[in-house]
């Protein structure tokens, strides 16, 4: 499979050798200039404990790098943006470790840790159990009962960290670092709910497999790859040489004879121009054939309604897709095609402009009401308002008939793709980013994460469904949004609607979010029809956002400005399961990746539970027997994030069996065709098929 990739790709192990040299030294100054990671933390501190499996596979990731053949044979380094991205995925990797790290030392250590405390937090917290005192600003020396350690320059010196572990009984076991499972189901039912149970058995150390780390004397200095647990340290010219002897592997649940789920991998954006030509048709076999070694079954593409029917309404150029699909006929791969009716750019990820059709946007230039419109009358073209999709402004069509004559065009030119089952899916784009939800929280109108956004119901076509619906309810008065919503980077305690107790609760607050949520239900029952109709005989999909901040609030305000009724006392998404039940349509539930524990780190205000989320959502859809496929909303190339998307894709002692549907990676990039983050996909792929993995890890 490496001979392969190389062959490709256009890597050599000499180049390799070399680049994970300087990756090392990057990392070696990255330290040294003032950025412990847990790894060093937890060596130096809590040294005995063992790092799981996906600790290890993550150091592999960051110390490869990406290798370009030049012209000249040469190499080069990787691009800055992915230099960005191993950046991210590193840091992101280092902040989970340091909440797991913190929730199991409140949980299972009865540490007294502030909410927000950091690492030296935690360090003083150990320091202290071990017997030393910690000052407040700083200073630690032994306490006197405990009498003077031995410090040396070369020679080897039990740390207080492993004093610490060789006292507990039993050592607790902290999430992130290795905690043992005593059977598959609590591994599951752990992963689940963000605790993880401690089991000494695996991890009980003795003194011979305490880590014992030389005491650094004068200039000298430990890098992040001089501190390996479980290991003994000798100084060679000046160096420290890590010896790392074995250590037990985190128990990970065996995906081997479950359920087959097909994988696909989403193309990049780009990957069709504006003038409907295949851009780099070369280079995209050539990563093609890479995805189809690996065994991956298809993959998925936007098909662009800003490009097919860019300058004239009805005239449409498939020209560039025709190419496109004829390649992955000949490849023997799947597709899956969206169709777009979106426009792509000014969005988080967003690396190309799509706009919609220019005659749309005429038509937008002299009646701006076919957009969606905030409060303080802000258009967002990034899609066309449902309020017009009965309505005869394009031309002296609806918006819905718009949509069909496209759909029927697709279907028309491809019809053989069809027949031979090449095309397995069809997604249906039913709002912003091709999702089912009103643009709520636009960047490019200054929202920002984790704001709760605002209602998007002000252009003129809406307000006369809300003032119909009103009059028809005996509350004219109530023809209008609410006034104490917040703005864009608002948060609920801030706003007398969302706050505890606010008005979203109350009388007019629940006859406007009924007709809000309604109106989303409406038109995807509209579209879904015709979309049903157009591609009979093949599946069709919705993709369903998976807005999890504010999700432990009580009123759920990011949701609800989105259209999702599901404050805590309603199932805002039953309504939505059953209209896409009555289409036999599949639900495309994105986040099924993230952690809980990722968001309490990065943004713990936001009151985040992707968790319960993922669960009420899948739930949902399973009770009414949809089925449901799934992609990732953050980039994925680590194993930990990869063991989340099985665990949800196969719920572990489902009584009915139940699994996805699909699964879809998003998406194709330099990163993921990486020697070392493409053998972790491969993996991936193994065990959402059903087969034995095999262990890349070293």
């Amino acid at each position: 499979m490496a001979t392969d990739i190389q062959k490709l790709i256009g890597t050599s192990e000499e180049d390799d050798d070399e680049e994970m040299d300087m990756d090392v030294k990057e990392e070696d100054n990255e330290e040294n200039g003032g950025k412990n990671t847990v790894a060093q933390i937890m060596a130096g501190v809590s040294g005995g404990t063992t790092s799981n499996s996906s600790d290890n596979q993550f150091q592999h990731q960051q110390q490869f790098q990406e290798q370009v053949t030049t012209p000249s044979g040469g190499a080069r380094r990787s691009r800055p943006l992915e230099e960005k991205e191993r950046t991210k995925l590193r840091e992101r990797h280092r902040r989970a470790i340091t909440a797991r790290i913190l929730a199991g030392l409140r949980r299972h250590g009865n540490y007294n840790l502030r909410v927000r405390a950091d690492i030296n937090d935690v360090i003083a917290a150990l320091a202290r159990e071990a017997g030393w005192d910690v000052l407040p600003d700083g200073t630690t020396f032994p306490s006197r009962s405990q009498g003077s350690r031995p410090v040396g320059g070369t020679s080897a010196a039990v740390t207080s960290s492993s004093y610490l572990v060789s006292q507990q009984t039993p050592p607790a076991s902290l999430r992130g670092v290795s905690p043992g499972y005593q059977t598959s189901v609590e591994y599951n039912t752990c992963r689940m709910r963000g605790v993880f149970m401690p089991n000494p058995s695996p991890y009980n150390l003795s003194a011979n497999t305490q880590s014992q780390i030389p005491a650094v004397g004068e200039g000298g200095e430990q890098t992040e790859s001089d501190l390996h647990i479980g290991g003994s340290m000798d100084t060679i010219n000046d160096k420290q040489i890590a010896e790392i002897t074995p250590i037990p592997k985190l128990p990970e649940r065996d995906f081997a004879a479950t359920p087959f789920i097909p994988v696909y991998v989403m193309l990049p954006l780009g990957v069709i121009n504006m003038k409907c030509e295949l851009g780099d048709p070369d280079g995209l076999l050539k990563q093609l054939k890479v995805l189809k070694s690996a065994n991956v079954d298809g993959i998925m593409v936007d098909c662009w309604w800003g490009i097919v029917e860019a300058h004239t309404p009805q005239e449409y150029n498939w020209n560039g897709y025709s190419r496109l699909f004829q390649m992955v006929r000949e490849l023997k791969l799947k597709l899956q095609v969206v169709m777009s009716f979106h426009e792509c750019g000014g969005n988080v990820g967003d690396d190309v402009c799509i706009p919609l059709p220019h005659w749309v946007a005429e038509i937008g230039r002299s009646n701006p009401d076919i957009f969606f419109t905030d409060r303080e009358g802000r258009r967002n073209s990034e899609c066309l308002s449902w309020g017009i999709d009965k309505e005869r402004v394009l031309r002296g069509r609806t918006a819905v008939e718009v949509y069909f004559d496209y759909m029927r065009s697709f279907r028309a030119e491809f019809d053989e793709f069809f027949a031979d089952g090449i095309i397995s899916m069809v997604e249906v784009g039913l709002g912003p980013c091709g999702e089912l939800r009103y643009p709520s929280f636009p960047v490019k109108h200054g929202w920002r994460y984790p704001g709760i956004g605002e209602f998007q119901c002000y252009d003129q076509y809406l307000l006369k469904s809300l003032k119909k619906t009103a009059e028809a309810r005996g509350h004219p008065f109530w023809a209008r949004g609410p006034d104490n919503a917040g703005f864009y980077n608002s948060q609920p305690p801030e706003t007398g609607f969302f706050c505890e107790g606010g008005d979203y609760d109350g009388y007019y607050g629940r006859f406007f979010l009924n007709w809000y949520t309604r109106i989303l239900v409406d038109h995807g029952d509209r579209v879904l029809s015709l979309a049903k109709l157009a591609f009979e005989g093949t599946q069709i999909a919705v993709k369903l956002s998976g807005i999890h901040w504010w999700y432990k609030t009580a009123s759920h305000a990011a949701e609800l400005t989105a259209g999702f009724y599901n404050p805590c006392n309603r199932d805002g998404y039953a309504a939505i399961a059953a209209m896409l039940k009555r289409h036999k349509a599949a639900l495309n539930f994105s986040c099924s990746e993230l952690w809980m524990v990722d968001q309490q780190v990065d943004f713990a205000e936001a009151l985040a539970d992707p968790e319960g989320l993922v669960w009420q959502v899948l739930n949902a859809a399973w009770e009414v027997g949809i089925p449901i496929a799934s992609e990732n909303a953050l980039p994925c190339y680590d194993r930990v994030t990869y063991n989340k998307i099985l665990d949800n894709a196969k719920p572990l002692n489902d009584p009915d069996g139940r699994h996805f549907l699909s699964f879809t990676h998003h998406r194709l990039s330099p990163l993921l065709m990486d020697r070392q983050t493409f053998m972790e996909f491969e993996r991936f792929v193994k065990r959402m098929h059903g087969e034995a993995a095999v262990d890349h890890q070293v």
